[in-house]
């Protein structure tokens, strides 16, 4: 397991019954692959995790794994209402093929700090695939502080990185402060993807890459080689779009978003709903600009597959 590079938080396509499209699902996790990024991450809030089915996360796993042939690693994101349900959905999915696991705090109760080192802690010796920590304070409502971060690391040799979704940067080098290159810090909002390579992130589990992975793949390998002219050049640029990530509505932009390029369908699952009216128009808009505006350092995503 690689916790470098772009690693797609992936969406998860459903067909016009709102049933997953394992076939499209398959084809999108290659053609990712195809444009260049360092594995793939399923089940997670993209993925509408929240509105999957114990079997259908477990059925998409091993749709993944069986698509890209161990070109990449599949990490299933671990996160359920229960201890209980996080540790057997780990199991199953290592049974599965996964080669990391992404985990989150449970869902609805924001316990303290105990109770959340104990959830993790439960998942984390349930297998031993390693894993990557999920900190999104703004989402899930509890926060894993940096000596939080130490105190897991320390305690469970498995715990290998951490998604960064608190939107401070300085949460970057304030874990690389304490734990050096032990953990490996991906930054886990899309616009912030420049400044947290540049305060020592490694890794990016990324949003828009959903419709353009090229382009992030470009963007991540740009700014982590110190290009910074070429980089800002398609950071500029990539922004609007790259923002859809940061909002409530997240999911159904970054889908719709998908829609408009071709390349995957704007349907979500209740409570979601797709975006209309002047939200959609907006969406639109800024697709329409980002394509009559592309600059030449941002090299268009290959063809997706028929």
């Amino acid at each position: 397991m690689n916790w470098t590079g772009v690693l797609p938080a992936l969406t998860t396509a459903f067909d016009k019954n709102l049933k997953v499209d394992v076939d499209f699902v398959m084809r999108h996790a290659r053609w990712q692959v195809e444009n260049g990024v360092s594995g793939l991450v399923a089940l997670g809030s993209l993925g509408e995790g929240a509105t999957l089915e114990h079997d259908e996360k477990l059925n998409i796993i091993e749709a993944l794994v069986d698509a890209v042939q161990g070109k990449v690693p599949v990490v299933a994101t671990i996160s359920a209402l229960s201890t209980a349900d996080a540790v057997n959905l780990a199991k199953s999915a290592q049974e599965r093929g996964a080669s990391g696991l992404m985990i989150l705090p449970p869902y609805v109760y924001k316990g303290d700090w105990r109770e959340m080192k104990a959830h993790v802690a439960a998942v984390l010796a349930a297998t031993g695939l390693p894993a990557m920590l999920y900190n999104n304070p703004i989402a899930y409502g509890t926060d894993f502080l940096p000596h939080h971060i130490e105190e897991l690391a320390r305690e469970f040799e498995t715990l290998r990185a951490v998604k960064e979704s608190s939107a401070d940067v300085r949460r970057v080098s304030a874990i690389r402060a304490i734990l050096g290159d032990r953990i490996a810090i991906c930054v886990g909002v899309d616009d912030a993807i420049v400044e947290g390579i540049a305060a020592g992130a490694c890794g990016w589990v990324a949003g828009l890459v959903n419709a353009m992975p090229r382009e992030s793949v470009d963007l991540f390998n740009l700014a982590r080689d110190g290009k910074s002219g070429e980089a800002f050049e398609l950071y500029r640029w990539f922004l609007p779009l790259l923002r859809m990530d940061t909002v409530p509505k997240f999911i159904q932009l970054i889908k719709q978003v998908q829609e408009e390029l071709g390349v995957g369908n704007a349907r979500v699952r209740g409570p979601r709903l797709q975006v209309v009216g002047e939200e959609l128009a907006e969406t639109r808009a800024a697709v329409e600009h980002a394509l009559a505006t592309r600059p030449a350092v941002a090299r268009p995503s290959t063809a997706f597959p028929s």
